[in-house]
């Protein structure tokens, strides 16, 4: 399966979602998506099993309990596929940055100008 037909599904989005702030048990992914998607213990890990066959996310066991974490090398092929579209976003994202930059600027600008007002006269 392509990883971008794999992507497709919301909670398997989700799940990778969840795995990108670090590893996980398998516990706390069903109890977050239980919760998110009202899905079954047995479904989620059904999504689980999908991502780890697809090279998504990689399992590995501490003692009963499994950990889930991403496998960024999974991920690769969706950058690359996403890459080719990256120029339409950065040129525009560079134009925010130089107009947040001169907001900053102008505030500064403006507040050291700005009379005290524990020193104005009443």
């Amino acid at each position: 399966m392509h990883a971008m037909d794999v992507l497709g599904d919301p909670v398997r989005r989700r799940i990778l979602e969840l795995l990108a702030d670090g590893e996980m048990t398998s516990g706390a992914v069903v109890e977050r998506i239980r919760d998110e998607f009202g899905i079954s213990q047995p479904g989620v890990s059904q999504h689980l099993r999908v991502l780890r066959e697809n090279g998504l996310a990689t399992v590995r066991a501490v003692g009963t309990r499994r950990l889930y974490a991403v496998d960024a090398d999974g991920l690769r092929e969706v950058d690359v596929w996403v890459g080719r579209f990256r120029r339409f976003w950065e040129q525009r994202l560079d134009a925010l940055g130089t107009e947040i930059a001169r907001g900053k600027r102008a505030r500064r600008t403006s507040r050291a100008h700005a009379p005290d007002p524990d020193t104005e006269d009443t």
